[in-house]
């Protein structure tokens, strides 16, 4: 993705089944889950550089010594800080006590992180300043470890507002209007409320205080308090969580909309938010790797039992496709084929924009994220060339002279790596005025690839979201090639409808294909649509979210696809571009076909799987319309 959008969070977690004395005869180390969570977040670093987090609980610490950890840091280098961190005390130790980090006991009651159960997460704030207080993993600390709670997570509610009311009715006073504290209050309300439940029913029965707590301990219903905390809950979420004595869990919203994945063995309990990461860092095949159930929890008590719940739905799947597109690492092999598929399928909508002039087109991609699919696209043009070759050896027949067959035999798509971004260059840049001309500076090409004014150059590209890289610095540089047209492709489909459940994308005025509408609109003398859009949107405010309709659609509504991508292309070309520029994006149906699974689509269709997406882009319109560049949730 050329346009700079941040997106997603990672999530980690780590439940060692065994004592410690176990991974130090066997591994050589008692850290050897403190090593796996290092690798579980490093191999996420894609999915969060605003921040890092980690936490640790101690299962059966005497009193007096600390069971829960905690370090969060907002740095560039945020994983390396808090490992670092963290080898500093065991360093600061050994120079100390020689030896004295290998007695597991010592470890455990002197040395942070020295614990069974560990969290890791990885933060891509879409709200909210880059503060330490804003990274994951939160904390709602109390000195009974039942009533402690530790929540990380990768995930969004549209319906903050309406939650944080329903904690003021309870009787709270939260902090802030934020869905990590939201989240955090609501479960620690129904941890207490599960708490003193248990606590009354054995006083009643006698048992001393000590017991008590022990018996709070092991019959806490993990499953019934995600039950009863998310009965409310509208948006995508996939959340790790920790209580104080030790039960530990990861919950995955019920549409499926954000990922998670476990693997468990005899010895360990590892969850991430991505199926390589697992198969790389614990060296297992990706059939080993399960996919947590949507509306259903992993749940890790603290004897080291695991199980599955369903807590809610499932309702309709609706796994996000946009993170298939982008998001997710290419390495899976799922993805890695669909991604395939999105450019393949690409073929008869490119070669109708080169006017089938395929034999005189250069191809190639921008950023490195579209490989897979340039891949893809490559396969497709292949097929496309061969079958054109065959056509034509039949119809010349018996009467085909060698040169010629050599001839219609040597042709194959053209392939160059045209750009390359200069990443110095781009960290450099600001929001100044001279930053447009910055901009066409941040990729490289390379000349004589072309021919000039002969060759078509066809670029793929994950998806078009703003459109600004692509105006102020693609287009451009791609231009002083001296290509006769430039035709830029989308493996994903138009991106239309704002995000609500975890990714950066909450402003329509910011999506190009939005713009484009609104213009097609305004040209065509329909500008009627864009005020009855309006006042409909403006007249369900307030309305409950399940009453709200996506009106927005509308503006969509009297143009094809194909017509939009066609203004696209004129809005990004300027006065100075001497090609000719044309825009593809991938089909509605293509997309379905290269992702079966994953029929979560509500950015290119608007069709949101929960309630709160329509009270969104509810909001979104009527913020564009009153010029207010404000989020929509």
């Amino acid at each position: 993705m050329t346009d700079g959008i941040k997106h997603e969070c990672g999530i980690a977690l780590i439940r060692l089944r065994k004592p410690l004395e176990y991974y130090q005869l066997k591994y050589g180390t008692w850290r050897w889950g403190l090593n796996k969570l290092y690798l579980l977040m490093e191999k996420q670093h894609n999915r969060g550089q605003d921040g890092a987090g980690i936490a640790c609980i101690k299962l059966d610490i005497p009193p007096g010594f600390e069971y829960l950890n905690r370090l969060r840091s907002v740095n560039p280098s945020a994983i390396n800080d808090l490992f670092q961190a963290i080898r500093k005390n065991f360093d600061e130790a050994e120079e100390k006590s020689p030896g004295i980090i290998k007695d597991i006991s010592w470890a455990i009651e002197n040395l942070p992180f020295a614990g069974e159960v560990l969290m890791g997460h990885l933060r891509y704030g879409t709200y909210g300043k880059n503060k330490v207080e804003n990274a994951h993993p939160v904390v709602r600390q109390n000195n009974w470890k039942s009533r402690t709670l530790v929540l990380a997570g990768n995930f969004n509610l549209t319906n903050v507002d309406e939650m944080f009311n329903h904690l003021v009715e309870l009787g709270q006073h939260p902090r802030g209007k934020i869905d990590t504290v939201t989240m955090l209050e609501n479960v620690g309300h129904f941890l207490d409320t599960q708490n003193q439940k248990l606590f009354n029913k054995y006083k009643q029965e006698r048992l001393p205080n000590i017991e008590i707590s022990e018996a709070i301990a092991n019959n806490l219903d993990i499953g019934s308090l995600l039950r009863e905390s998310s009965k409310k809950w509208d948006g995508g979420y996939a959340m790790v969580g920790f209580i104080g004595h030790g039960d530990a869990f990861v919950y995955r919203d019920p549409w499926g909309i954000r990922p998670a994945f476990y693997y468990e063995d005899d010895e360990v309990v590892v969850a991430a938010s991505e199926r390589p990461v697992i198969q790389t860092v614990m060296n297992v095949r990706a059939d080993n790797v399960k996919e947590v159930p949507p509306g259903s929890a992993l749940i890790m008590k603290r004897n080291g039992s695991v199980h599955l719940e369903n807590v809610r739905g499932p309702y309709e799947r609706r796994s996000c496709s946009f993170e298939r597109i982008y998001f997710s690492r290419g390495s899976d092999s799922d993805i890695y084929r669909e991604r395939k598929k999105l450019g393949e399928l690409l073929t008869p909508a490119i070669v109708k924009a080169v006017q089938g002039e395929v034999a005189n087109t250069v191809f190639s991609f921008i950023p490195n994220t579209a490989e897979t699919a340039f891949y893809g696209m490559v396969n497709g043009i292949e097929k496309y060339m061969q079958q054109h070759a065959k056509n034509r050896i039949i119809e010349a027949g018996k009467e085909i002279s060698v040169e010629e067959l050599d001839c219609i035999l040597a042709l194959k798509p053209r392939i160059e790596k045209v750009a390359l971004k200069d990443i110095k260059l781009r960290t450099f840049i600001t929001q100044d005025d001279a930053r447009d001309d910055l901009v066409g500076h941040v990729y490289d090409i390379t000349y004589q690839t072309v021919n000039r004014d002969q060759d078509n150059l066809v670029i793929i590209d994950d998806s078009i979201v703003r459109g600004t890289t692509l105006k102020y610095s693609i287009i451009r540089i791609l231009d002083r090639l001296g290509p006769k047209r430039i035709v830029i492709v989308s493996s994903s489909p138009q991106i239309r409808y704002p995000d609500c459940y975890g990714i950066d994308m909450t402003k329509l005025g910011d999506f190009i294909a939005f713009r484009a509408a609104i213009e097609l609109l305004k040209e065509t003398g329909n500008d009627h649509v864009i005020n009855d859009v309006y006042k409909r949107s403006k007249a369900q405010e307030g309305m409950p979210k399940e009453q709200i309709v996506n009106y927005v659609k509308e503006i969509y509504q009297p143009f094809t696809a194909e017509q939009i991508s066609d203004k696209i292309a004129k809005m990004l070309r300027t006065s100075e571009i001497r090609a000719e520029v044309k825009i593809v994006y991938q089909s509605i149906e293509g997309l379905h076909e290269a992702c079966p699974d994953h029929k979560g689509d509500w950015y290119f269709t608007g069709d949101y799987p929960t309630a709160g997406g329509n009270k969104v882009v509810n909001q979104s319109f009527i913020n564009f319309i009153e010029g207010k560049n404000t989020r929509a949730y």
